[in-house]
């Protein structure tokens, strides 16, 4: 095989970093709407009864949930790509970058809302420890393609 061939077979071929993005795409949205459906929503509505319309899914809503969930997916994907292209890639170092990725993105939220009375410690038992679990897969993903990258460079 001809370098010209071999080059014009892998320019075709989308880069591991677009890979691991394209698949936390798949992970996130799916873990999220999950999440939301099956926890947070119902358990919202019981914690917040008196507010009207607590936890909707409309039109404004969902276009807000689009655009939290694609900082999230570029949030997960870029800072532990970088991370372990610093600090070096590995399963391990990928749970400590995709919890960093937790504690900075949903710690926050969470408490934020807690704080405000706007969560219960309940919904925060439920939502917390899922996203953890969705930022760390999602960081495995990233390390998974970091090493096929490797693999194949």
């Amino acid at each position: 095989m001809s370098a010209i061939t071999q080059n014009s077979q892998t320019a075709s071929r989308l880069s591991p970093f677009a890979m691991a993005l394209v698949v936390n795409f798949l992970w996130i949205n799916a873990s999220e709407v999950f999440r939301y459906f099956a926890f947070v929503m119902p358990m919202m509505r019981d914690a917040f009864p008196m507010l009207p319309d607590v936890a909707p899914m409309n039109l404004p809503v969902f276009m807000i949930w689009g655009l939290w969930d694609t900082i999230l997916v570029l949030t997960a994907t870029l800072i532990p790509w970088m991370a372990m292209k610093v600090f070096g890639a590995s399963a391990m170092r990928a749970v400590a970058y995709g919890s960093g990725v937790w504690m900075a993105m949903f710690v926050i939220l969470w408490l934020g809302l807690y704080n405000m009375n706007l969560a219960t410690p309940a919904v925060l038992a439920f939502a917390l420890p899922l996203a953890w679990l969705e930022m760390v897969v999602a960081a495995l993903i990233v390390w998974w393609f970091t090493a096929r990258g490797r693999a194949f460079a």
